[in-house]
């Protein structure tokens, strides 16, 4: 028996498992910071409930019954026993509080997208399929101002409100994503970094880099957007996955 129909009694279960799923598959994508970074996914209409990883639970552990539930507009969620950690609530709490098309948000420091942060010129040029899926689809965050505490996330949120822009290169942090659901924000996930460890591989040749006319990125970046049914497939494979292989996830 699959372990997704393995249900204990609570609220937003079949959310709580797809959470899951890209927590483990993130720390086997070595795309994790330990017992760092976050995931977040609004449950109610206006985005202010959300689901949020545990303070301090590492990546390849988390399973659906840990995630928290939080309201953004708490003002004592840090005063709670469990309270999340300080800068997941100050940035993911900002974001759900004031974007209410951030339904799900993903915050790493993987590899490549940071180092893509670290650039001067942190933009990302289409010279690929998987870079042209970004193209005009991604704010560069210029003004890095310390650990992502309320301040900080206010300031992140202020440049989410263009609902088209759905990657934030964090300069000088790591990358944060946003999208509908699990499902469709993990596959941006995966594909932003896919995209940046091509830009920054084709760097490192020191040779010219054949770049894309604006039409045809824009065409290519539109034609991805309209695809059917990637991202539901790509998580939907990542559980059956996890589950030959017994994980606890959906516990």
């Amino acid at each position: 028996m699959s372990l997704t129909n393995l249900r204990p009694n609570i609220d937003h279960w079949p959310e709580r498992v797809d959470m899951a799923a890209t927590f483990r598959w993130t720390a086997k994508l070595n795309m994790h910071e330990a017992v760092a970074n976050h995931f977040s996914l609004a449950v109610n209409d206006d985005g202010t409930q959300f689901l949020m990883n545990p303070n301090q639970v590492h990546f390849s552990r988390i399973r659906a019954s840990d995630l928290l539930l939080l309201d953004a507009n708490d003002p004592n969620v840090m005063k709670q026993p469990g309270a999340p950690d300080p800068t997941a609530w100050g940035l993911h709490g900002s974001i759900h509080r004031h974007c209410t098309h951030a339904r799900c948000v993903m915050h790493v420091h993987s590899i490549f997208a940071t180092v893509l942060a670290s650039l001067a010129d942190s933009s990302l040029p289409p010279i690929d399929q998987n870079t042209a899926t970004f193209y005009n689809r991604y704010v560069v965050d210029e003004e890095f101002g310390g650990l992502a505490f309320e301040s900080e996330g206010e300031r992140c949120a202020g440049m989410l409100s263009d609902p088209k822009k759905k990657v934030m290169i964090m300069g000088n942090h790591g990358v944060l994503i946003i999208g509908s659901d699990p499902a469709d924000t993990f596959n941006r996930l995966y594909y932003f970094e896919r995209a940046a460890e091509t830009y920054i591989r084709a760097l490192q040749t020191g040779l010219p880099l054949r770049v894309l006319s604006d039409e045809i990125a824009e065409k290519t970046a539109q034609e991805l957007d309209d695809y059917p049914d990637q991202a539901d497939a790509h998580l939907r494979e990542i559980k059956a996955i996890l589950d030959v292989e017994a994980s606890d996830y959906a516990t």
